[in-house]
């Protein structure tokens, strides 16, 4: 709804790439003070200048203490909170027989911990009416070949917003399930021989789409719902999925054809 994010005070957290940091820069846009959050701080500085706007905070939500720190600065910075968006997620592609416990504990590190301890810092700041909205993957129902470490902790981060709710019924926790997107980082360490053995299972079994979503769309829906939910404090929403509207790719695709970013043995 329009104008309703004018004022409203919002965190991104991840926002220095991809959906975080075109939803930080639409937040600005629509008139939010917003903290945006990462760990690289010339990113976050080159999102500001491009929003015209919000206020960088570098921090790690994997370090010990680092989601505490992270949410302390903002809620100084902003004196409270309306909205908190979580976008930091992690993957490696590599088979389950070739994933050690450092790829495992890095993953659920970033997706699942980093998560609940931001949502621990955050629920007791949260204004009345308040969002978290935390993004999700398609690959929780449909783990693909390469990815399921991380479909796993997507699927955990996804149990643990339902925990939330339960433990906080009077706080609005959105999951958004997200297909595949692009421009984006995710993807750009993946490397062959298993990329190219994942792209072919990943087709065969009807798991990508012809077409990917571009970043900037989502991130406008993305602003959009968070907007609609601010104009309707009685309402919660406690799932969106946000995918293509595209058939499923076929023999001799190749993701150059959804505008992805190749890695260089693709390209």
């Amino acid at each position: 709804m329009d104008g309703a994010l004018a004022g409203r005070r919002v965190l991104v957290v991840g926002a220095s790439a991809g959906i975080g940091r075109a939803t930080a820069v639409a937040a600005v846009r629509a008139g939010a003070d917003v903290v945006l959050a990462a760990r690289r701080g010339e990113q976050l500085d080159a999102a500001v200048a491009e929003a015209g706007g919000g206020t960088a905070v570098v921090g790690d939500v994997c370090a010990p203490g680092g989601a505490t720190q992270l949410v302390d600065a903002a809620v100084t910075e902003l004196t409270g909170l309306d909205v908190v968006v979580y976008r930091v997620g992690l993957a490696t592609l590599r088979r389950l027989a070739d994933t050690d416990a450092a790829t495992w504990h890095a993953t659920l590190d970033a997706n699942v911990v980093g998560a609940n301890q931001v949502i621990r810092a955050v629920v007791p700041h949260l204004a009345p009416g308040g969002v978290v909205a935390v993004l999700s993957s398609e690959t929780t129902h449909t783990p693909r070949l390469g990815l399921v470490p991380y479909a796993a902790s997507k699927a955990a981060l996804e149990t643990s917003l339902r925990g939330w709710r339960t433990e906080h019924p009077t706080t609005r926790f959105t999951c958004v399930v997200v297909g595949a997107t692009q421009p984006s980082e995710f993807g750009v360490g993946f490397t062959m021989p298993v990329l190219g053995e994942a792209l072919d299972s990943w087709m065969r079994h009807g798991l990508m789409q012809q077409d990917f979503m571009h970043t900037d769309d989502v991130a406008r829906v993305l602003v959009g719902t968070v907007s609609t939910l601010l104009a309707a404090p009685g309402v919660a929403m406690e799932e969106v999925v946000l995918r293509a509207p595209s058939p499923v790719a076929g023999a001799g695709w190749s993701p150059e054809d959804a505008g992805a970013t190749l890695p260089s043995e693709l390209s």
